[in-house]
């Protein structure tokens, strides 16, 4: 999953008009895999890695910066930041694993306006993470994109029963049968 969606990251900057991304996770550690999964992200057209050529940030206690191109961040730190709250640099427990018992309500931001980013990518999407959350994302004036392993009804609702691609576990198995054929 994130390798497609790093594919379509780079696809969207170089050739979609796009300025800027943020890839949102429910939790921190995802948010620093992620990070490390673009930094060994190879381009295909020249093989440069994506952050040879992208910049790419994880939030943090800078808040965002102009140039950067890719942003990488919880939803509970974006909710912080959109509630102007300081967001600490490395990992919180106390504000990463945060899950309000309400669903969230934004304000405008001018630090953080709607249209700051052109697309957010939802990772682990299955998640609640658009239940009490989805506040935070639909603040933002952008294109978002669900990516999960295991969606819901209430997933497929929230996108309006848009799917995109589907590989299913039976298409799976039948796929490392014909491959184990093939050897």
């Amino acid at each position: 999953k994130t390798y497609t969606a790093i594919t379509a990251c780079y696809r969207m900057l170089k050739f979609g008009g796009f300025r800027r991304i943020l890839f949102l996770v429910d939790r921190h550690n995802l948010a620093t895999q992620a990070a490390t999964e673009f930094g060994i992200f190879r381009l295909p057209d020249d093989g440069r890695q994506f952050t040879e050529v992208y910049t790419v940030d994880k939030l943090g206690r800078a808040g965002l910066k102009q140039s950067t191109e890719v942003v990488i961040s919880t939803i509970q730190r974006v909710y912080a930041g959109l509630r102007g709250e300081a967001v600490p640099q490395g990992d919180d427990p106390h504000l990463d694993d945060f899950t309000p018992e309400a669903p969230v309500t934004v304000s405008y931001n001018p630090s953080m306006p709607p249209e700051t980013f052109d697309l957010v990518i939802v990772d682990e999407a299955h998640r609640s993470i658009y239940g009490v959350w989805r506040g935070v994302l639909e603040y933002f004036d952008a294109h978002i994109v669900g990516l999960t392993a295991t969606p819901g009804k209430q997933t497929f609702a929230f996108f309006q029963q848009n799917l995109v691609s589907e590989y299913t576990y039976p298409q799976s198995v039948a796929d490392r049968v014909n491959v184990d054929f093939d050897l």
